[in-house]
This record gives C-alpha cells, structure tokens and sequence, in this order.
C-alpha cells in the first residue's frame, strides 16, 4: 500500500484523484463517495480506497456512463455481479451506437447542407437557413 495515499486532506485527496475539491464535495453530495468522520476539533482525512473510488467514477465517466449508472456499478464493484455489470455495459454500448449512428446520419445531411451553400450562386437563399426555417431537414436512414 501506497504510503503516501493514506490521511490526506481534502485537498491533497483531490490532487492525488487528479480533481479538485469541489468534485470531491459533488461525489459525496450523489452518494459516489463516502465523507469520512470528522474527528472533534480536526479535519476529515481520506485514503487510498477514496483515491481508487474516484479514479474508478472518473474512468465509467470517460466511457460515457452517467452518475447513476456509476453508483449501480459502484453497488457491484466487489465484482461478484459480473453479469450485471455485463448487463449495463451493454446497455451503454447500445446507446453509444445508436448515438454513432444519429451522429453518422447528421453529418450526412450536414454534408449535403454545407455542399449545396458552397454551390449556391447568385441572390439564392442559403440552402441550409432554407432548411432550417422549414423545419424540413430529413435525415437518411
């Protein structure tokens, strides 16, 4: 065990989680993170575990899981519920990929959009404002 890692301030907690206070005060407010005891008349101290708990919230976030989805994940992290771990991860991935799809289809029209601006000639109307003020921007399946 990291020697270093144990009996941290707040502050010293933050920067070895490489975040800052206040994201250390919102993970506790969402029940992410639990706030040590405070010793009458000292500071709450933080260890190794907090530091590895906020790494892991941090990580799911990169992989695009909410904070609900990282406290149901947090409830299974002893890693005994393989499967329902399993279960969310492919529920974020199918969202990740219908995302990427809707994402593909408005680049489509977005691409045809910014191409017929670019071949407009004269006092045409802008294609894309055209479109827009329609309401009429179908994007392809």
């Amino acid at each position: 065990m990291d020697r270093s890692l144990e009996n941290l301030t707040i502050g010293a907690f933050a920067k070895a989680a490489e975040v800052n206070v206040e994201t250390i005060r919102f993970y506790q407010r969402k029940g992410l993170l639990p706030e040590p005891d405070k010793p009458y008349g000292s500071i709450r101290r933080y260890g190794e575990a907090d530091v590895t708990r906020v790494r892991f919230v941090k990580a799911a976030q990169r992989l695009g899981f909410t904070l609900d989805e990282i406290a149901e994940l947090l409830r299974l992290e002893d890693g005994t519920h393989c499967e329902e771990a399993g279960s969310l991860a492919e529920r974020k991935l199918n969202d990740v990929r219908a995302k990427l799809a809707d994402l593909r289809r408005m680049e489509a029209v977005l691409s045809e959009l910014v191409c017929a601006c670019h071949a407009r000639q004269g006092n045409v109307s802008c294609p894309l404002i055209a479109a827009l003020q329609r309401g009429k921007v179908h994007q392809r399946a």
